[in-house]
């Protein structure tokens, strides 16, 4: 029997590789939100914490830290991401975009890879090591990215 192709061996670990993209994404941005709402790993802008109600930081930061560790855990992902997506869609776009055209010029690299990454889960899930697996009911099981990839194989092979 021939070895299977790079291809189909990448193709089998990409949930995996997802989950992982997933996780980093999701405890990054949760530490986002642990900064500035509890002053930790150097607090909010240089150290302190956000005072609480205070528009739009509180409230940014509440989504960060709640969207995050949802993400993080992959439960409700893509509601979570979602959210985390827009909230970011927003900051680029009240607090950057108004210093500059470009993410480089004004210092929005983060919030639109933020945007950017939190919207690819919106359309991809999970992938691997989600806890919303644990909550599905056991024929679905499967996500439809595993089913597209096995479609895909029959086609190839």
């Amino acid at each position: 029997m021939a070895n299977p192709s790079l291809s189909t061996r990448l193709n089998k670990a990409q949930p995996y590789a997802l989950g992982l993209f997933r996780i980093v994404v999701g405890l990054l941005f949760t530490c986002h939100g642990a900064a500035s709402l509890f002053g930790v790993l150097g607090g909010a802008a240089g150290g302190g914490t956000i005072p609480a109600g205070t528009w739009p930081g509180w409230y940014a930061a509440v989504i960060e830290l709640v969207a995050g560790v949802l993400v993080l855990l992959g439960l409700g992902t893509r509601s979570a991401a979602f959210v985390a997506s827009g909230s970011m869609a927003y900051a680029y776009f009240t607090v950057h975009q108004p210093e500059g055209l470009f993410p480089l010029q004004n210092s929005g690299e983060g919030s639109a890879l933020y945007c950017w990454a939190f919207l690819l889960l919106v359309f991809t899930g999970p992938g691997a090591l989600a806890l919303d697996q644990l909550f599905a009911p056991r024929g679905a099981s499967r996500s439809a990215q595993e089913e597209r990839q096995e479609e895909a194989t029959a086609v190839t092979a």
